[in-house]
């Protein structure tokens, strides 16, 4: 089984951002608790900074589901919408903090109607159970 964790802009900065918001863990962390935690995934894992980066590694993928933590491109991105929502493989929508109970601006969200699931608010757990809910729903779907 082979899952994509695609990370957007700053979350290659985790471990100097707000800890209330974003935890401990840096993105190295973050990785190998995942390899850690689900031994018999394939994880493949992709930050950027740069959405069409991100849009082109969308394009390009060939796995059997996709966690995708868009960031603050969650807030602005209609082209990574637009490629999320030419996906057809499971995936799910993750964020470390609780965007629903943040700033305004972070209620706008592109994202989440194109995903099968969204999980956040509750740091690197929140990867865990989308990776979680991703392993459930690839055995389904093949």
């Amino acid at each position: 089984m082979r899952i994509a964790i695609v990370n957007g802009p700053n979350i290659n900065m985790l471990g100097k951002r707000n800890e209330n918001h974003y935890g401990k863990f840096t993105l190295d962390d973050l990785n190998l608790l995942l390899e850690k935690t689900f031994p018999l995934v394939e994880f493949s894992f992709f930050q950027s900074n740069h959405e069409g980066f991100i849009i082109d590694y969308l394009q390009d993928l060939n796995v059997d589901g996709l966690l995708i933590n868009a960031a603050a491109f969650t807030h602005t991105s209609i082209g990574i919408r637009d490629a999320l929502e030419m996906i057809v493989i499971p995936k799910v929508e993750v964020h470390l903090s609780d965007i629903d109970q943040r700033e305004a601006f972070r209620k706008i969200n592109y994202i989440k109607d194109v995903v099968d699931g969204r999980f956040y608010g509750k740091k690197e757990h929140s990867y865990i159970e989308g990776v979680s809910f991703l392993v459930d729903k690839i055995r389904n779907f093949k």
